[in-house]
């Protein structure tokens, strides 16, 4: 087994041979708050924040600025941290709009996605104040326009569009092909279509672009080939428009180190990267550089979160394999049976044994399906009782926890350097109920 600390700088062994996690023991934390048990580095969570401010204010123009991708992780925490970084957010539902004003959020930096907001949507996002809209399509474009007109405003609006750029990542987060259900298409001339369209809308204001093209990118030059793509549309909407917007969003994507074998990217150096493109291309078209949105999720939560379990049967089929299941599962990660996320995993209690026995890390769910990391290796020792770490969780485990098997979602504790503290309650019997009729 490797040192941990080469996964994430925030994992560590201590002298009791435990699992750390910013500095704090995982066994005493799961004996404190139970299992499973979300933990989330809030002071990694800044760290990462402050990674992109800190590139955008050195590259790009005045009004740049990296959006955290509420999808990722949404509680109300987060949003605190995200308004006292100086953070905007994109948020995807009423119920992220819900839960960032719960929070004290300026709605007014928050852009608003989704390929189907409902008119109770549009209604409700008008009423907090939430400043722009990302729209998908010519429907909700056309819906927007009406809500607008009806209240006596300018809604300021960007447009999504598809690229026609595959990532090569996993196709269920692959967004930024022509064939998608997102945003109108370069290739097509839907996306000339709706530009048209959006600026004769007398109750909207047109402030940019979008497009997205995945999630979890590592190969070198997908947001260069983006950014070049969408700036030779905008040129092309200056010359039939008379147009130049304020906004090009370039979405988000950055992967992240979930095993060993991914590499490590410098977000820095990407970010600088990007800048150079979007530069090259507007003295090449002569065309303004326009203040550049990025929306970062994964790569500002995912390594700040580890998720602990409590192993309970430990079962080997001879000449099969060994199953170790916890009291977890698809439940609270269902990242491994939608699209074979791979994770590191460890017996937080036996850092220091080696790691001989192959076995799946299974769940307690009724289902066959409930894997959370097959062929791993772990202490040949491992038993009931032990405590199992699953490493960075942050992002896309929370918020796409369930309650299937009716099994209540776990908590997430808050840690700081020299301090933890409960950010989401576990939920209980009762909460399972409390909506039944």
């Amino acid at each position: 087994m490797t040192n941990p600390a080469t996964l994430c700088s925030n994992l560590s062994i201590n002298a009791r041979g435990h699992l750390c996690f910013r500095g704090h023991d995982t066994l005493d934390l799961a004996a404190e708050y139970g299992t499973p048990l979300y933990l989330l580095d809030a002071d990694r969570v800044r760290e990462n924040c402050r990674t992109y401010l800190d590139t955008f204010l050195e590259c790009f123009p005045a009004g740049s600025k990296p959006l955290f991708a509420s999808k990722a992780l949404s509680f109300t925490g987060i949003y605190r941290i995200m308004q006292e970084m100086g953070m905007g957010i994109d948020v995807v539902s009423s119920g992220e709009i819900h839960t960032a004003r719960n929070a004290g959020f300026d709605l007014s930096q928050a852009f608003f996605h989704s390929n189907n907001k409902t008119d109770d949507d549009i209604s409700f996002a008008m009423d907090t104040g939430v400043g722009y809209f990302v729209v998908d399509n010519p429907e909700e474009l056309l819906a927007i326009q009406a809500e607008a007109e009806r209240r006596g405003i300018r809604q300021k609006v960007l447009l999504r569009l598809t690229p026609g750029i595959d990532t090569h990542t996993y196709e269920a987060v692959n967004t930024g092909k022509v064939d998608s259900k997102f945003g109108q298409a370069i290739e097509t001339g839907q996306a000339e279509k709706i530009t048209v369209l959006a600026l004769s809308q007398s109750n909207l204001d047109l402030r940019g672009f979008h497009c997205h093209v995945g999630s979890q990118v590592f190969t070198e030059d997908v947001f260069e080939r983006a950014a070049e793509i969408m700036l030779r549309f905008i040129a092309h909407v200056r010359d039939i428009c008379g147009y130049s917007p304020a906004f090009l969003n370039l979405g988000g994507g950055y992967g992240v180190r979930y095993i060993e074998d991914d590499p490590q990217i410098d977000i820095p150096r990407k970010i600088r990267d990007v800048a150079a493109a979007v530069n090259k291309t507007c003295a090449e078209l002569k065309i303004p550089v326009p203040a550049i949105l990025m929306e970062p999720g994964r790569s500002i939560v995912a390594d700040a979160g580890l998720t602990l379990y409590t192993a309970g049967s430990v079962k080997t089929i001879p000449g099969y394999r060994t199953y170790v299941a916890v009291d977890g599962g698809m439940s609270d990660n269902p990242r491994y049976a939608l699209y074979g996320a791979r994770y590191t995993c460890y017996n937080a209690g036996r850092m220091n044994v080696p790691y001989e026995m192959e076995c799946s890390l299974v769940g307690r769910c009724c289902e066959s399906g409930d894997i959370i990391q097959p062929f791993l290796r772990l202490p040949a020792e491992t038993g009931r009782s032990d405590t199992i770490a699953v490493c960075t969780t942050g992002a896309y485990n929370y918020s796409m926890a369930s309650n299937y098997n009716r099994i209540p979602r776990p908590p997430i504790v808050m840690l700081h350097e020299g301090s933890h503290a409960l950010a989401v309650r576990r939920e209980r019997l009762e909460d399972l109920t409390a909506l039944d009729l």
